[in-house]
């Protein structure tokens, strides 16, 4: 039981380091956004009008990054979240639950938080594809999709044996990679918006689950076991 206290704290205070590093570049990116630097301007520009030209001339591809879009949106996550949260409940494990609640909450009043913040306009294209409400930066399908499936990993990588537990991270970098560029595709989003949405994201979810607590813990030469409110 001694043992289990300073590996806790080390845990707790690398997750906290990790993400106070990905915030780093956030912040960096924040003050390129804020100061309307040039090169990150042009880069932005040339990326979205190229993936734009491509899209107004292949409706399939459109059609395809529409429905990526939508399927990888903040709505579809809330639903996803919501059962995810009530099942927690249904197991008894009320840190977890509160965990998955203040993470989804959080990184939304974050997101609009930082939009307003920066107030940054979205892509203006003279014959648009799609259309978005609201400020470009950061993304918030690619925050929120980064937050969903940073939540998933927490939850139900220790569920999962190590030699599958790379096939986990693989899928979730896929995931969130399809949904942040068919925002850029769609001419909603620059890619620095994705990015930002992205670090953003990451970093909630590691100072959240640091904050949580949300890891398995090891036991002797057991297999890795939750703590949780419920089991003291």
């Amino acid at each position: 039981m001694t043992g289990q206290i300073p590996f806790a704290k080390r845990r707790v205070a690398l997750a906290c380091a990790a993400a106070a590093l990905i915030l780093v570049p956030f912040a960096i990116l924040v003050l390129l956004v804020t100061a309307a630097s040039s090169p990150l301007i042009r880069a932005d520009h040339r990326v979205t009008n190229s993936l734009h030209d491509f899209a107004v001339t292949h409706p399939n591809f459109t059609a395809l990054m529409k429905g990526v879009s939508t399927v990888g949106g903040p709505v579809a996550w809330w639903v996803v979240l919501s059962a995810l949260f009530g099942w927690l409940l249904y197991r008894r494990r009320a840190r977890l639950a509160a965990f998955v609640a203040v993470t989804a909450l959080g990184s939304a009043v974050l997101n609009h938080l930082v939009k307003s913040a920066v107030d940054r306009a979205r892509p203006h294209l003279s014959d648009p594809v799609a259309m978005a409400a609201g400020k470009s930066f950061p993304s918030g399908h690619a925050q929120a999709t980064t937050v969903g499936c940073g939540i998933l990993l927490v939850i139900f990588l220790p569920m999962v044996s190590r030699p599958h537990r790379l096939s986990l991270w693989v899928a979730a970098g896929v995931v969130v990679t399809a949904v942040a560029f068919s925002r850029v595709a769609l001419g909603v989003h620059f890619v620095s918006d994705v990015i930002g949405g992205v670090i953003l994201g990451a970093a909630w979810v590691l100072a959240m689950a640091a904050a949580f607590d949300a890891w398995p813990t090891r036991t002797g030469a057991g297999p890795p076991v939750r703590r949780d409110l419920t089991d003291a």
